[in-house]
């Protein structure tokens, strides 16, 4: 087992028991070896999960009496950090050394020396709370003081654009910006998006045509970004042993695939699946149409980078229709010109987003230059409000300065130049 898996506030820890619950319930049908990577040598999983409340981390008191968790990887505090960044970061004046950063970093320092060789660390949090962005930004730039050699594989939740928080900008702007430079990369993942894809999937089931009305709940969006990620991360043919032992390379092979340029590494991710044997080529099709195309000026994104996972291919039937399926992504996501090799594929004859015998799902990957949209649209508000002094001194009040805004003003802004040079 090479990875330690972070959880860090409320959204954080609830896409982490999405995301556990399919290793530990979805993947049951999968070869035991495939969960090596999630196991420490005692059987238990590799994760710490941190909040600034109880509430969430009830559930996962569920996992430690079952035997998966380890009680002592569970950090609560006992109040929360009031949707600010600063509070998040820094944490209340008089936390001393068992506060919430402290107890986090000691539990994750004994986890990765459970590690057989400890190789990075994948992050879930959110945006816009206090405790995911703040305290996850704070994690994210300590662990990459203390081991400067793993990797950082951020997953991150931004928040609707109608607004869950009057300082959500501000609260994104500053997490955005401190895993520019402490991260990676960062699979980025929208409400928005995740919200209308959800909404796609049910008006699709045959319970729609009794309820037409039906409504996303956060549950299903959680899901369906635990299933995205599970698409991704959880081990594949292509990434084991001779012997059929999976050494958990597959974060660190996404970065590798998608991030060919380490000032560019926000990611997008889009799914299609299936319970019938629907051409590969119209799964890509599917996961073409969730691709943003254009930014609102009007001008078209593209892709530097594409990873595509096949998964349920039991009789090879994506390598047999590989040509047609690279040339639909290809043509798709705009790839980049500079880059002779801008698309790779990994295949899994197992599907472990939908278990069935003739299932399959197709997650694509891309390095996709449509974050310059949310940079910019945050950085815009989060300008507006700044100039204007807009609780400011809520931020004023945790040790957060105005040249920690405008650093990261200026961070945003780099890497939205740094995406147009890359399609020049």
């Amino acid at each position: 087992m090479s990875a330690v898996w972070l959880h860090v506030g409320q959204c954080g820890n609830q896409i982490g028991q999405e995301w556990w619950r399919i290793i530990t319930e979805g993947a049951g049908h999968s070869c035991e070896a495939d969960r090596y990577p999630f196991l420490s040598r005692d059987g238990k999983l590799g994760a710490v999960c941190v909040d600034s409340e109880p509430k969430v981390l009830r559930k996962a008191q569920k996992l430690v009496k079952h035997g998966c968790f380890r009680e002592s990887n569970l950090i609560v505090g006992q109040e929360g950090r009031g949707s600010n960044w600063a509070y998040g970061y820094y944490g209340p004046p008089n936390e001393g050394e068992r506060g919430l950063l402290q107890r986090t970093m000691e539990s994750f320092r004994k986890e990765t020396e459970r590690r057989d060789c400890y190789s990075g660390t994948v992050l879930f949090h959110s945006l816009s709370g206090g405790t995911g962005a703040g305290l996850g930004a704070r994690l994210c730039e300590e662990i990459r003081e203390a081991y400067p050699v793993g990797h950082i594989l951020s997953v991150s939740v931004a928040p609707h654009q109608a607004g869950e928080s009057p300082l959500q900008h501000y609260n994104t702007l500053l997490c955005l910006a401190a895993l520019q430079r402490s991260a990676d990369g960062v699979l980025l993942f929208h409400n928005d998006e995740a919200l209308s894809r959800v909404l796609s999937l049910q008006s699709r089931s045959p319970s729609s045509l009794s309820s037409p009305q039906a409504q996303a709940s956060l549950s299903s969006m959680n899901s369906h970004i635990a299933s995205c990620l599970a698409g991704l991360l959880y081990p594949v043919h292509n990434l084991t042993t001779p012997s059929r032992i999976s050494l958990g390379l597959e974060p660190w092979e996404l970065l590798r695939s998608v991030s060919p340029v380490p000032a560019t590494k926000f990611l997008h991710t889009t799914q299609a699946h299936t319970r019938s044997t629907v051409l590969w080529d119209s799964l890509a099709a599917s996961t073409l149409q969730m691709l943003p195309r254009h930014s609102p000026s009007g001008n078209p994104h593209y892709s530097s980078a594409v990873l595509a996972v096949a998964r349920g291919d039991q009789c090879n039937s994506f390598l047999s229709s590989l040509d047609p399926v690279l040339r639909r992504l290809r043509h798709g996501h705009r790839c980049a010109a500079w880059n002779p090799f801008p698309i790779d594929y990994w295949t899994d004859p197992q599907d472990v987003v939908s278990p069935s015998p003739s299932s399959r799902s197709l997650t694509v990957c891309s390095n996709h230059s449509s974050v310059t949209d949310l940079l910019q649209r945050v950085g815009e508000r989060a300008r507006n409000m700044f100039q204007a002094r807009a609780y400011l001194h809520w931020y004023h009040r945790y040790g957060c300065e105005d040249q920690d805004f405008l650093q990261a003003f200026d961070t945003l802004r780099t890497v939205t130049e740094e995406y147009r040079a890359g399609e020049e």
